[in-house]
């Protein structure tokens, strides 16, 4: 009781510091925090007010019920796209909201940009449409698809069960240059915080948020700058990094192509480990391990590694249905209810 009462203790400190927060140097040592409010389930924002728990229950009934039963299929054939389906999520709601622009499949469109080239689970989010086109046509939307299959990969992997709220239309717009301004693993903490701001989303959603990498890999290409030419500087590494980690990442990724676990203690348990790794100097992306480096979010970072898993659990579910919520005002009343979720409706 008393870790938990200290956990909320930070949360509340970082509430009191937000109203003060005018953005500062990633090199000072600011106690200042971003951010308007804490998500909690009683106090989520709503960025639409047309997203209910309810929406199916009358034209669907059944919704639910087939985004689980197919998710679970999937996962059990590949338990790796859970990771891929909420960074799925997180790349399509993070530009231009949660529309399923990300879905559509032409020239010039976010799917085929070069910062989505290695996104993965589409086939996952075209199976559940084709299902529900069946039993309930022209009626579920492919950005509620995805939210929901999101929501049920994590339950799925070990992660917390929450709520989603439902009735996003699908974006009629999809442009590859849109994806340019997503972060690629290389941004100070001020970037990153900047960013999450923008979306309507705190500080402690970015520390939250980032703990999707308690499971999931990625290419060594990303980080073989950190291993082999840190600051420019060729044969030089990171001296930040953990020295028994850095040996086992020399050897694992002597090629770009090959894949490395972003957890490197419980790849696959959906856990808290991610931010004991960090404290020991294990975070694999340097925008991972700075998050432990920066004094606005290192006290986040340290409360999730000491406290009981349960309370990053409702954090994470929290920070999820925010994410969730996101929607581009200026494409308000443009939007449909796509058939195939790769392309808009004639």
């Amino acid at each position: 009781m008393k870790t938990s009462i200290s956990f909320f203790l930070i949360l509340f400190l970082v509430v009191v510091s937000a109203d003060d927060y005018e953005g500062v140097d990633d090199d000072e040592q600011s106690s200042f925090f971003p951010g308007n409010s804490i998500a909690t389930f009683k106090d989520i924002p709503d960025y639409s007010d047309d997203l209910t728990f309810s929406y199916y229950h009358n034209s669907c009934p059944d919704a639910e019920a087939i985004i689980q039963r197919k998710v679970d299929e999937w996962i059990k054939k590949d338990d790796t796209l859970a990771p891929s389906l909420i960074r799925l999520q997180y790349h399509d709601c993070v530009v231009r909201g949660c529309d399923a622009s990300i879905l559509l499949d032409y020239d010039g469109s976010e799917r085929n940009a070069n910062q989505s080239k290695s996104l993965r689970g589409f086939e996952v989010i075209d199976d559940i449409k084709a299902e529900l086109e069946k039993k309930c046509p022209k009626t579920v939307s492919c950005s509620d698809i995805l939210v929901g299959a999101v929501r049920d990969a994590i339950r799925i992997v070990g992660g917390p069960f929450y709520m989603a709220p439902y009735g996003r239309k699908d974006g009629r717009v999809s442009n590859a240059k849109d994806t340019e301004s997503l972060p690629t693993g290389r941004e100070k903490v001020t970037d990153l915080v900047e960013f999450f701001q923008s979306m309507g989303l705190n500080i402690l959603d970015l520390v939250v948020l980032s703990g999707a990498h308690t499971i999931g890999r990625t290419t060594c290409g990303s980080v073989q700058e950190r291993l082999y030419n840190f600051n420019g500087t060729a044969g030089r590494s990171d001296p930040s990094i953990d020295p028994k980690y850095l040996n086992f990442l020399k050897r694992k990724c002597r090629w770009a192509s090959e894949f490395v676990d972003f957890d490197g203690i419980t790849p696959k348990n959906f856990n808290n480990e991610y931010y004991k790794n960090l404290e020991r100097n294990m975070g694999l992306l340097s925008t991972d391990q700075m998050l432990n480096k920066d004094s606005r979010t290192s006290v986040l970072v340290s409360a999730l590694a000491s406290q009981p898993e349960e309370v990053f659990y409702s954090q994470f579910a929290a920070s999820m249905v925010k994410l969730g919520k996101i929607q581009d005002p200026s494409a308000e009343g443009n939007g449909e209810i796509r058939l195939n979720c790769n392309y808009i409706n004639a």
